[in-house]
């Protein structure tokens, strides 16, 4: 098993509690039964596993409830529970668990852009990795677009991950990742390598899960990407996407959501969430 004992050579605030995580049920939850050394085929099986099984969802910012970002919070509701999260839940869970493991993860933060050129705050968390003597681009709480597996940092480099396609390019002040549409490539989120930490992620938290501007206490966001097919619910909008083929969009009445989310996402919420969960879509009906 590995150990995360501090080195001396680490500041305690710059870590990810590691010894707070749950190997064996975050493993059982992911699914992964291979190895937990600290190897590029470990990350790799790692992060496609977690990406492949754990949601991405915002309904308790919809519903007004907390998001507490600690390992302990974070594994009752990713690992404990049939639930998701949105992305410092995923990757500061995730950056614990690679700690565990005998990674050394970085945090940095992003700027999603989603095709739009406006400047938007760097309010997306993912992680660098060194391993194996390169530098990896880490995510596994994008969302719909979000990456099966780490792509190294380089400029230029292409990555095909199940049937996406991925770019990683330099820019003037840091890099951007792309996917690729059917009409080129699509700018997702741009980001510096300046080192993020556990408290910079909680402030930019709090505001994203509690402001009335936050775009994640408006509306339900439930993302899960598979190997050839992402599903997708925004707001009332439930939609299936395959590459070489139009997105096939339907309306979900109020009533429907718990059940969906159930079905399609894995998602099983509370009777008092699911109720307040169809008031709220009918709200915004």
């Amino acid at each position: 098993m590995p150990t995360t004992e501090d080195d001396g050579l680490r500041d305690p605030a710059k870590r990810w509690n590691a010894e707070e995580v749950d190997l064996d049920a975050y493993l059982g939850r992911v699914g992964h039964t291979g190895s937990f050394d600290a190897t590029l085929g470990t990350l790799r099986a790692l992060h496609r596993a977690h990406a492949t099984t754990i949601p991405f969802e915002n309904v308790d910012s919809v519903l007004g409830s907390p998001v507490p970002i600690d390992v302990p919070s974070v594994l009752r509701k990713l690992v404990g529970s049939p639930r998701g999260g949105y992305c410092y839940e995923h990757n500061l869970l995730f950056a614990a668990v690679l700690e565990r493991c005998g990674f050394q993860p970085r945090g940095v933060a992003g700027r999603t852009r989603m095709g739009s050129t406006a400047l938007r705050p760097a309010s997306h968390a993912a992680l660098l990795v060194d391993v194996e003597g390169e530098t990896w681009l880490v995510d596994v709480g994008f969302g719909g677009e979000g990456l099966l597996e780490p792509v190294p940092l380089r400029d230029g480099v292409e990555a095909r991950q199940g049937a996406w396609d991925f770019r990683l390019e330099r820019e003037d002040d840091g890099w951007l990742l792309r996917s690729r549409h059917p009409e080129g490539w699509f700018d997702l989120y741009s980001f510096t390598t300046d080192p993020r930490y556990r408290v910079d992620f909680e402030i930019v938290n709090h505001y994203v899960s509690t402001h009335p501007r936050s775009p994640f206490v408006r509306r339900v966001v439930v993302q899960r990407t598979h190997e050839a097919s992402r599903t997708t619910l925004t707001g009332l909008e439930f939609v299936v996407t395959r590459p070489g083929s139009e997105p096939v969009r339907r309306t979900v009445a109020p009533e429907e959501c718990p059940e969906l989310l159930r079905d399609e996402f894995g998602i099983v919420l509370s009777e008092d969430q699911e109720r307040e969960l169809v008031e709220v879509a009918r709200r915004s009906e």
